[in-house]
C-alpha cells in the first residue's frame, strides 16, 4: 500500500517531536529549571547546543521538556473530549427525536463561539493551571466531536445488519456499542488526530497569555512570551519554541489529512 505524500511527512514530524517529549522523562541534556545567571544568553556550543536563555537556562532542555507538556495537554484534552462528544453523538443518533435536537442545539451553540477565545475564557475563570488549561481544551472538543459521531452514526443506522440486530431484539444501547461505535472509529480517530494539532496551539496560546503551565514547567508559548521582551536582543528564543510549534500543529494537520485520504473509499481508486 502507498502511503500519500502529506501522511508521510506527518507522520516524520510527529516522531520528532514524540521522540523529544519521551526522552526528556529519562534525560535532557540539563535540568530544565536549572539557573546559571553567569551564562545566560550563551552561544551555542558542544555544552549548550542551542545557548541559553535570560536566566542560563538551557534552551534545548526546555524545548523537550515544553513538548512534553504539549503532547501531554493534547493527548488528555483530546481524549476527554473526544470521548465525551462522541458520547453525546451516539446518545443523540441512538435515541433521536427531541434528546437529538436538544445535544445538537448544544452543540451549535458551542459552535457559535470562537473555540480558542472561549478556551481563553474558560481557562481564566478555572484559574492558570496546566490541569485547567486540559479541561478548557477538552471542553471545546465536545462539540466537535458530538457532530461528527453523530453524523457518521445515523449513516451505520440504515445499514441492513442494523436493522437486523433491532429485529432480534438488541437494545439500541447495545447495538451503538456492538455496531455503530466500531464503524466510525475512522472517521473519529482521523477528527482526533486533527484536534491534535488545535490543541497544542491553544495550549501554546493559553500558556502565552500565562494561562496554561506555570513555571517552573517549559511550555512552548511561555517560551514565546518571555522572548517577546528580548526580541533584539536575542531573536533566536522566540525563533525555537515558534519553530515547535510549527512543526507539531502541521505535522498534526498533515497526518490527519493523509488518514483521511487512506480510510476515505472515494479515494482508494486514486492510489
Amino acid at each position: 500500500m502507498r502511503f500519500p505524500l502529506n501522511f508521510v511527512i506527518g507522520s516524520i514530524m510527529i516522531i520528532f517531536v514524540l521522540t523529544a517529549a519521551v526522552v526528556s522523562l529519562f534525560w535532557t541534556p540539563h535540568s530544565h529549571s536549572e539557573l546559571n545567571i553567569s551564562m545566560k544568553f550563551a552561544e551555542p556550543s558542544m555544552l549548550y547546543w542551542l545557548g541559553t536563555d535570560q536566566l542560563g537556562r538551557d534552551v534545548v532542555s526546555q524545548l523537550m521538556v515544553a513538548a512534553q507538556n504539549s503532547v501531554q495537554v493534547a493527548l488528555l484534552a483530546v481524549f476527554f473530549g473526544g470521548a465525551i462528544g462522541t458520547f453525546l453523538g451516539l446518545t443523540a443518533s441512538a435515541i433521536g427525536g427531541v434528546v437529538e435536537d436538544i445535544i445538537m442545539r448544544l452543540a451549535d451553540l458551542g459552535f457559535a463561539f470562537p473555540a480558542l477565545l472561549f478556551a481563553i475564557m474558560l481557562a481564566a475563570s478555572l484559574g492558570p493551571s496546566l490541569n485547567n488549561a486540559i479541561i478548557a481544551i477538552a471542553f471545546i472538543n465536545i462539540p466537535i466531536f458530538a457532530r461528527v459521531s453523530r453524523g457518521s452514526a445515523n449513516q451505520i443506522w440504515q445499514r441492513e445488519y442494523v436493522a437486523a440486530s433491532k429485529a432480534s431484539g438488541l437494545t439500541k444501547f447495545k447495538i451503538s456499542i456492538d455496531h455503530i461505535l466500531p464503524n466510525i472509529m475512522a472517521p473519529i480517530i482521523v477528527q482526533a488526530t486533527i484536534e491534535f494539532a488545535v490543541a497544542i496551539l491553544a495550549e501554546a496560546a493559553l500558556s502565552y497569555l500565562g494561562l496554561g503551565a506555570q513555571p517552573p514547567q517549559p511550555s512552548w508559548g511561555r517560551m514565546l512570551s518571555e522572548a517577546q521582551t528580548l526580541m533584539y536582543l536575542a531573536p533566536e528564543l522566540a525563533i525555537y519554541p515558534g519553530i515547535c510549534i510549527i512543526i507539531a500543529v502541521i505535522g498534526f494537520g498533515l497526518l490527519g489529512d493523509g488518514l483521511r485520504d487512506i480510510t476515505d473509499p472515494r479515494l482508494q481508486g486514486d492510489r
